[in-house]
């Protein structure tokens, strides 16, 4: 990686910036060289991990070079996490033409694999194309942008989680939940450049 007089640009996936589970990214992980040492964040946490390996899963990131020239490297960083399943969230976001958020794909993928995709995306779907539950959601929106979930897929998402499966959480819990716990790491541009590239 060190490239002597030349640049090096580290390009953060949103997987790497919005998990809350990466709580600094310094230098000298990337590069040996002392005089490259730098923190370019870091955040205060709590540590709610109990296995060691559970932690250095959910804290790992990678780094790969994204493009380079003659004088400048740039290097992509995600979340590990993230890397696992960007291959099998977007084919079975490519299963249904691209219509449904992959985050939810994600979410669901996380809670309990692919089982839970056959069973709950068909039943989602139906649901979310009746109009009372687009109402509902229009009722709820402020309380939503207020809790900070921002992403209209995933709060639609809470509202039929939490009719379909009652819990303890209510579905502005649950966006919070999603929203926070899970980074929520596929962006539109993103998305975009996948379809672009399986053509």
């Amino acid at each position: 990686m060190y490239r002597g007089d030349q640049g090096c640009i580290l390009h953060f996936h949103p997987s790497m910036r919005r998990t809350y589970n990466i709580f600094s990214c310094d230098v000298s992980w990337i590069s040996p060289f002392k005089h490259e040492r730098e923190i370019l964040f870091a955040r205060s946490f709590v540590s709610g991990c109990d296995k060691e390996t559970a932690c250095k899963e959910q804290f790992a990131w990678s780094a790969k070079i994204e493009s380079e020239d003659e004088y400048t490297q740039m290097i992509l960083l995600t979340w590990t996490r993230y890397d696992q399943y960007i291959q099998q969230t977007m084919q079975i976001s490519e299963r249904s033409n691209h219509t449904i958020d992959p985050n939810i794909i994600y979410i669901i993928l996380l809670e309990g694999g692919i089982t839970l995709i056959d069973l709950y995306l068909p039943f989602f779907e139906s649901w979310r194309k009746q109009s009372n539950n687009n109402k509902k959601y229009e009722e709820k929106k402020k309380e939503f942008m207020e809790r900070r979930c921002c992403n209209c897929n995933i709060n639609l998402f809470s509202i039929f989680t939490a009719e379909m499966a009652p819990q303890e959480y209510t579905s502005i819990e649950l966006a919070a939940i999603y929203t926070i716990h899970n980074g929520l790491p596929f962006v539109e541009k993103e998305n975009e450049k996948w379809k672009i590239t399986k053509k």
